[in-house]
């Protein structure tokens, strides 16, 4: 792997407004002393707190004359802080034990984390009751906040904005995307959007639980009862689903979970190579609330409560150093508090489908690129390719009917996944990776999104 020329930022404790960036009487701010970093509150809402913790990368000077971009980095759950998690395990500068990360991708792009929906990470409501229940109540949120850190800041406005989504984090990126174009049409806000990223993305529920059996018996984690049973309790769940009764497919989801992880020893949902718990970034349930635990795919919201190896669980980094560090995080907020809250207020939602949302954005011209894990199962290839094909869009039979490339990686000669293009439209097939992509193939996952941003730095 080439080593990035990436030098990390100094981690010190200098708070004090940076004049780079915002400011608003909705909003709360501060930053680094070389003016590398910025972070603070917006109110999207009365009493709707959104933390937010921009990087400037040490590479932008060094390209004055080409368009310089900007990742929003947008995670999953419902309830997973990008903050923390997509920061300090995924794409950020550092890692868990605050040491530099050579795959970051702030080496390519500035890098824009958010706790979104409110509720999540250090973003925090103070009533429980204003929690958004839908995907487009959390785009208006997220437009509001792009709308306070954009609007006032001509740097920012010249480069282009690219949306980086993991998990459920693919369906809050496709209802921003509609959000945020009509957004710039009424002038409401100033930015260009760049295009799209979807990673392992939660956009058709249907297609994903109807996967699994299959996928799972093909890699010998499930015998032909398990498969039987996973399929009809897939099929339960697309009448509900047919039906309008979300709520109920969400809990007959969380039924299929418990019954696929009885039947095949607790295969790990992000890596089928692996048994629960042994995949870094995702751990069992077996620490979490009863609550969360009925619901493993929060799980994700407390991605290494014990440790990944380092020193340091994540938890203990976002209410420990990090807190204060920030210091404007309120002394009653604790890092992830509210994200079973943000799962909760979210259920009746958790199982609708996104398909429609990319297909008028792909028709509005906005460049997607679609990337899936090979060892995934939450979010299967299998189940990507399956709504892929569903797409409303003028360009999806020849897109269907191309050939794929392969790609490598560094100056390895091993074939690291497939990839194909058509217009507007990238699809990459991962080998190798699980849910989480830039972790198990970093050096694919920093090239694949230095292709989407069209990033200077070779």
């Amino acid at each position: 792997m080439k080593k990035s020329r990436f030098v990390a930022p100094h981690f010190a404790y200098l708070v004090f407004w940076i004049p780079l960036f915002l400011q608003v009487s909705a909003a709360k701010a501060a930053g680094t002393g070389d003016g590398s970093e910025a972070w603070g509150y917006v109110e999207v809402r009365p009493k709707a707190h959104m933390f937010w913790w921009y990087y400037r990368s040490p590479n932008r000077d060094q390209y004055p004359d080409k368009p310089w971009p900007i990742i929003l980095w947008l995670q999953g759950g419902p309830g997973a802080s990008g903050v923390g998690i997509g920061n300090f395990e995924e794409i950020g500068p550092l890692d868990t034990d605050l040491k530099p990360r050579n795959s970051t991708w702030l080496s390519i792009a500035d890098l824009l984390f958010v706790d979104n929906p409110v509720g999540t990470g250090y973003s925090f409501v103070e009533d429980p009751k204003i929690l958004v229940k839908t995907d487009y109540e959390a785009a208006t949120d997220l437009t509001t906040l792009l709308i306070e850190v954009f609007n006032r800041n001509h740097t920012l406005q010249k480069s282009p904005l690219y949306f980086v989504a993991e998990s459920y984090g693919g369906k809050y990126a496709v209802t921003l995307g509609l959000s945020v174009l009509k957004a710039i049409e009424s002038g409401k806000l100033k930015l260009k959007l760049g295009g799209i990223a979807l990673g392992d993305t939660w956009i058709s529920p249907e297609d994903f639980v109807f996967s699994w059996g299959p996928l799972l018996k093909d890699v010998s984690r499930l015998d032909n009862n398990g498969l039987e049973k996973s399929n009809s309790l897939a099929e339960q769940i697309k009448q509900e689903l047919d039906a309008g009764k979300f709520e109920e497919a969400t809990e007959s989801w969380s039924e299929l979970e418990n019954f696929i992880t009885a039947s095949s020893n607790s295969v790990d949902f992000y890596n089928f190579l692996l048994d629960s718990g042994m995949d870094p970034v995702s751990l069992t349930t077996s620490e979490l609330s009863q609550h969360i635990a009925m619901k493993r795919y929060s799980r994700y919201l407390n991605s290494l409560r014990s440790t990944t190896g380092g020193d340091v669980d994540i938890d203990s980094l976002m209410n420990g150093v990090i807190k204060k560090k920030l210091k404007i995080i309120p002394k009653n907020v604790q890092w992830g508090g509210q994200s079973d809250l943000v799962f909760s207020a979210l259920e009746a939602d958790f199982m609708k489908p996104r398909i429609d949302e990319v297909g008028e954005l792909l028709a509005k011209g906005v460049n997607m690129t679609i990337y899936s894990g090979q060892l995934d199962v939450i979010c299967s290839t299998k189940g990507t390719e399956d709504w892929v094909s569903k797409l409303k869009w003028d360009g999806l039979r020849s897109f269907l009917s191309m050939e794929r490339t392969p790609i490598y990686c560094g100056q390895e000669k091993m074939t690291k996944g497939y990839f194909k293009s058509y217009r507007n439209l990238q699809f990459y097939w991962i080998l190798g990776a699980g849910h989480f992509v830039p972790v198990d193939q970093p050096c694919v996952a920093l090239n694949i999104i230095r292709g989407v941003t069209q990033s200077p730095v070779a």
